[in-house]
């Protein structure tokens, strides 16, 4: 067992609070017509998109390297090898884990209604709100939640089992 499955559970678990936190701005701002400096502009919904870690060194065009022997090429999926930040190899395994590949406004963000005695609606009675599902959210919240917690009792599963092995 390797202390590998903490880094993955923890990255795990902050990227659901990302996204934990992204839903509660969300639900927060529902009927949000204006900026924070108090200037006409809606609220554009946001979504959270993931990306894993070890995606991010396939996709890079890592897949292969030539290591010692120019006509030999390694597999890191195989677990022989292992990028660290500098983008140069050590001896290890490939960890596993998420992260938050980006924050960004939903497409659909803005919904347009009619209604007249909105302070913010035009000449017209037409205020632009968030488009916000509150059930989406509130299941995106439930989703995010359950996935946490599903991260979090690895952790302590596996530290469970570590500390049983260590009595052994």
């Amino acid at each position: 067992m390797s202390f590998n499955i903490f880094d993955i559970a923890g990255s795990g678990m902050t990227a659901q609070r990302i996204k934990m936190d992204t839903v509660a701005s969300n639900i927060a701002n529902i009927n949000t017509t204006r900026q924070p400096d108090g200037s006409k502009g809606v609220y554009v919904k946001k979504d959270v998109s993931f990306r894993t870690v070890y995606d991010d060194a396939v996709n890079r065009g890592y897949s292969n390297f030539a290591a010692n022997n120019p006509d030999a090429q390694f597999d890191p999926r195989t677990g022989n090898m292992l990028i660290n930040a500098n983008v140069s190899l050590n001896n290890g395994l490939i960890t596993g884990g998420v992260r938050v590949d980006e924050i960004y406004e939903a497409e659909n963000g803005v919904k347009t209604v009619y209604d007249p005695s909105h302070p913010d609606a035009d000449e017209e009675g037409y205020v632009d709100l968030p488009n916000i599902n509150i059930v989406e959210e509130m299941v995106g919240m439930i989703s995010a939640s359950k996935a946490y917690e599903a991260n979090a009792t690895v952790a302590e599963n596996v530290k469970t089992m570590m500390q049983t092995a260590m009595n052994i």
